[in-house]
């Protein structure tokens, strides 16, 4: 079968990735404000230029978590530890909420 051959399938997301994969709704949702707080700690992280090891200092945790962090092991971080570390980056977390209509 050559490329052309091959057909595409396009699923609508429902908004987030994880449920998307299959996650129970409830732990989708935990994942996904972990994911986006991670993600904003990485790039805080690399738009400072800083290096694991200045980072680690910053952060008050070793080096090999914060290149955990960076490589997005998202299973060892939870949430309020990820806003610890954006506290401790001088960032300002805040929460918003979204009513969905009910499906």
């Amino acid at each position: 079968m050559g490329r052309s051959d091959m057909k595409l399938k396009m699923t609508k997301s429902s908004g987030n990735v994880f449920r998307d994969i299959g996650f129970p709704r409830e732990e989708a949702e935990h994942l996904l404000v972990r994911a986006d707080l991670m993600i904003q700690v990485q790039k805080l992280i690399t738009s400072r230029r800083l290096k694991q090891k200045a980072a680690a200092k910053i952060l008050g945790v070793t080096q090999p978590r914060v290149s955990d962090l960076l490589r997005g092991r998202i299973d060892l971080f939870s949430t309020d530890a990820l806003i610890d570390l954006l506290a401790r980056l001088g960032a300002e977390v805040r929460l918003k909420v979204k009513v969905r209509p009910a499906a």
